[in-house]
């Protein structure tokens, strides 16, 4: 029982810290934020299809990565609870068994996606002041997540599909 709550904290803070590290590296590039975004850090979303561990592990990574990169209290907030929504939807997708099998696995790319568009450019305008209509921040912060998560992110999953994981994940 130890070992494998001990597994578990050592995936969530690993995924934790390539979150922060992948989002650090967008922000030095200008792209974690603003109306475009391209977060190479959300292809990691695609990884409670593998394990529950990623869920907190995505939450606090993004929570410490939106600190890091100076965002306001509220895209802290917000931006933290759109990657948990985005993480539990995929966890629960990847339960059906339809999303374990080849074609239906890159539907659980689609609950991050689904998530950042609803929240993200809420935030934008309220929290930042973007003038952008929503349904441009909408179309614009979507078309980031789908690169990021559903073409890096379903790369990623299909990578790590081939890979034999530890019983303990």
């Amino acid at each position: 029982m130890q070992k494998k709550q001990t597994v578990f904290i050592a995936v969530a803070a690993i995924t934790a810290a390539l979150y922060v590290a992948l989002t650090c590296l967008s922000n030095a590039l200008g792209l974690a934020s603003g109306a475009i975004q391209f977060r190479l850090s959300e292809a990691l979303t695609i990884l409670p299809f593998f394990t529950p561990a990623a869920i907190p592990g995505l939450t606090i990574g993004c929570l410490l990565a939106n600190v890091l990169t100076g965002c306001v209290p509220a895209d802290i907030i917000f931006g933290s609870v759109a990657t948990l929504l985005g993480a539990v939807g995929t966890y629960l997708l990847s339960r059906i068994p339809f999303c374990k099998k080849t074609k239906g696995a890159l539907l659980c790319t689609l609950p991050p996606v689904i998530a950042n568009v609803l929240i993200v450019p809420f935030v934008l305008r309220y929290a930042y002041g973007v003038p952008d209509a929503i349904p441009y921040m909408m179309l614009t912060v979507g078309i980031g997540e789908v690169v990021c998560c559903c073409i890096l992110g379903g790369l990623l999953l299909f990578s790590l599909k081939q890979t034999p994981l530890p019983k303990e994940l």
